[in-house]
C-alpha cells in the first residue's frame, strides 16, 4: 500500500512536527511535506496557536520557492482539520491547491474531525490514505490523543532514584542521586510537557522552581501545585515569575486570608475537594484537560505520587535509576500500600530503556484500560 518513498517522505513529516515540540501547545505537534515529481517542492510544521497549520506552512514554501503544488502528494502526520478553529480548514486549503493525493499518518482524535478531514478530501476527488507510521504519530501526540479521547492530560510522573528504589536519604537530602546528564535529560521531557506539577510537601523541602533550566524553549511550562490546606508560603519560589495555578481543598475561616493574599499576587487558587478534604485528583486532570493541557509533568514526593497512582491518574513513570545504593529508611519512590497478592500488583509494561551517562532511563506505562494506545 505505501512505497519505501512514502515512508521516507512520512519520516521526514514526523521530523518536521518534532520541530512543533515546546510551542504548538495546546494544538497537536503535525508536520507536511509536498512531493511533486518525486521531488519534495515545500514543507512547514504547526506553528503556535492561532498561526499556520502544517499543510499552509508547506504551501506557501512551496510557492514561495517557486513550486505549483497543483498535482503534488500531501505527507501530513496528523488528518488535515476539517472545522474553522483560529485558523481556517487545512482541508479546504489543500482542495484549493489541487494536490492530487494526500497521505496521513492517522485519523484526528479530535471529535471535530476524527475523519471528516479524510472525507472532505475524498469528495473533492482527492487520493487519500491513512495509517504510515501512524504510531510513531501518535507517541510524538500522545497528550493531544489523550486530551481528545479522555478529556484528561497524559501524566508522566518522573521519578529519579537509587537502584535500590530510594529518592532521598532519612534526612531528606536528595540533590543529587542522579548525573548532570540525567537531570538534564529531565529537564527536556519538562519542556514537553504543557505543565508541571508538585506538591507542597516538596514545596517545603525542596523549595523548587518547577522550570525549565538549560534547554533552549520559547515558553515555560504552566506550573500546577496540589496544597490541600493552602499552606504554600509567599516567600516559595514557586511564587516568583508567571504566577501558578494552585489546587487546594476548601477555602474557609483559616486560610481565606492566604488565599486573598495569593490571588493578590495573580495565583489562580481553585478549591477542589473531596470526600476526605483533599484535592479531588482526578477532577483536577478533567480541570486540567480543559485548559488545554495535552502533557502533564509530575515531580513530586512519594506521598503525592502515591495517591496519584492509587487514584488512576498516572499513565506513565519516568525513573531514572542511579547506580547507588541509599539503604533502608531512606524514602522511597511511591507512599503505596503492597498487594494482597501477585496478582493484584500494579502492573506496567516498558516502553524504553536507555542509558544516559551513567544512569538508567526507564519509561514504563501503566497497563490500564482508560490509558490510550
Amino acid at each position: 500500500m505505501f512505497s519505501e518513498a512514502d515512508f521516507i517522505h512520512m519520516q521526514r513529516a514526523l521530523t518536521l512536527a518534532s520541530r512543533g515540540m515546546y510551542t504548538t501547545t495546546p494544538n497537536p505537534r503535525v508536520g507536511c511535506v509536498l512531493v511533486k515529481d518525486g521531488l519534495p517542492i515545500g514543507e512547514g510544521f504547526t506553528q503556535p496557536a492561532g498561526q499556520d497549520h502544517a499543510e499552509v506552512q508547506a504551501l506557501k514554501d512551496a510557492r514561495r520557492r517557486g513550486h505549483d503544488p497543483q498535482g503534488a502528494t500531501a505527507y501530513v502526520s496528523l488528518e488535515p482539520c476539517s472545522h474553522f478553529g483560529r485558523t481556517p480548514p487545512c482541508a479546504h486549503a489543500l482542495i484549493d491547491a489541487r494536490v492530487k493525493r494526500v497521505i496521513a499518518a492517522m485519523e484526528d482524535p479530535n471529535p471535530q474531525v476524527s475523519g471528516r478531514g479524510l472525507a472532505m478530501l475524498r469528495d473533492a476527488g482527492i487520493d487519500v490514505r491513512c495509517g504510515l507510521l501512524a504510531n510513531e504519530a501518535r507517541e510524538l501526540n500522545i497528550g493531544f490523543v489523550s486530551r481528545m479521547t479522555r478529556a484528561r492530560p497524559w501524566v508522566r510522573m518522573k521519578v529519579a532514584a537509587s537502584l535500590d528504589g530510594r529518592t532521598a536519604l532519612p534526612t531528606g537530602e536528595s540533590q543529587w542521586i542522579t548525573g548532570e546528564a540525567a537531570r538534564a535529560d529531565g529537564h527536556a521531557w519538562r519542556a514537553r510537557a504543557c505543565a508541571i506539577l508538585t506538591g507542597i510537601g516538596t514545596v517545603r523541602e525542596d523549595d523548587p522552581q518547577l522550570t525549565v533550566r538549560g534547554i533552549d524553549t520559547p515558553r515555560q511550562p504552566l506550573r500546577v501545585l496540589i496544597d490541600s490546606r493552602l499552606d504554600v508560603p509567599l516567600s516559595a519560589r514557586l511564587l516568583e515569575g508567571p504566577p501558578p495555578l494552585v489546587f487546594c481543598g476548601a477555602i474557609d475561616e483559616r486560610n481565606a486570608a492566604h488565599a486573598e493574599a495569593l490571588t493578590a499576587r495573580g495565583v489562580e487558587v481553585v478549591p477542589l475537594a473531596n470526600e476526605h478534604g483533599k484535592v479531588d485528583l482526578p477532577a483536577m486532570l478533567k480541570r486540567l484537560g480543559e485548559r488545554g493541557i495535552n502533557e502533564l509533568h509530575v515531580e513530586a514526593g512519594h506521598k503525592l505520587n502515591g495517591s496519584l497512582l492509587r487514584e488512576g491518574c498516572v499513565d506513565e513513570l519516568l525513573v531514572y535509576l542511579a547506580p547507588s545504593l541509599l539503604g533502608a529508611g531512606s524514602a522511597g519512590m511511591f507512599d503505596v500500600a503492597a498487594p494482597a497478592t501477585l496478582d493484584a500488583r500494579t502492573r506496567l509494561a516498558f516502553h524504553s530503556v536507555d542509558r544516559v551517562g551513567d544512569d538508567l532511563r526507564i519509561l514504563a506505562r501503566l497497563q490500564t484500560p482508560s490509558a490510550p494506545h
